[in-house]
């Protein structure tokens, strides 16, 4: 959801702590797509004890991850699934890494081989129909992409709630849950969305995060 391309107080400085939760309690060999520093996957290691590979594509986080973790593949994840063992992990974590690939529904697809057969995926994703993208859409006509965000100027693709059901669902997998992050609380934001008949309520949330699982 941030660009790859921050200092470590930036996008590879931070843990996203709330994904723990998403996390399997027994899952023993877990593989985090777009690791960065490894900052995530050296707090699952940690607090699961499991085996954990990244991937990332930056050198230099890379260099960082693989001081933590067991394994880490430098490049792009669509490059390297023939390097990633068949039926292996436990868990896939790909948090805010969908929307920067070009063709995230192939490489979806794709690591449910990866899984064992009770693996599954976690994911997080930024919603394109937050209320302030909303906002600047509609009111002020305006679409500005920036260094960080939902308009990241690294994302190549946005998802809605609903699109991020279909993502999963078109690639073969059942969502076990889903869930909004971050919402919005102004009571500005509860009364306009009892106006429109709940018709935003989706778009209080900044992500949604959930996990997946072969169907």
């Amino acid at each position: 959801m941030l660009s790859p391309a921050k200092g470590r107080d930036g996008y590879y400085a931070k843990a996203r702590t709330e994904m723990l939760a998403f996390i399997p309690a027994d899952a023993k060999k877990v593989l985090d797509v777009g690791c960065a520093e490894g900052v995530f996957s050296s707090l699952v290691k940690e607090t699961f004890g499991a085996e954990v590979w990244g991937i990332e594509l930056d050198t230099a986080a890379a260099a960082c991850a693989q001081k933590h973790l067991d394994t880490v593949l430098v490049g792009d994840i669509t490059a390297l699934m023939e390097k990633l063992p068949d039926a292996y992990f436990d868990c896939i974590v790909c948090n805010d890494v969908l929307e920067h690939l070009v063709d995230p529904y192939t490489a979806v697809s794709a690591l449910k081989g990866k899984l064992s057969a009770m693996g599954v995926l976690v994911f997080s994703l930024p919603n394109v129909r937050h209320l302030g993208n909303l906002k600047n859409l509609l009111i002020h006509r305006d679409w500005r992409y920036e260094d960080e965000g939902i308009l990241d100027k690294t994302h190549l693709r946005f998802f809605t709630e609903k699109s991020i059901r279909r993502l999963f669902a078109d690639a073969g997998y059942t969502l076990v849950t889903i869930r909004g992050l971050r919402p919005v609380r102004s009571w500005k934001f509860i009364l306009l969305n009892l106006i429109t008949l709940g018709s935003l309520s989706d778009a209080r949330y900044l992500q949604f995060a959930g996990v997946a699982k072969p169907a």
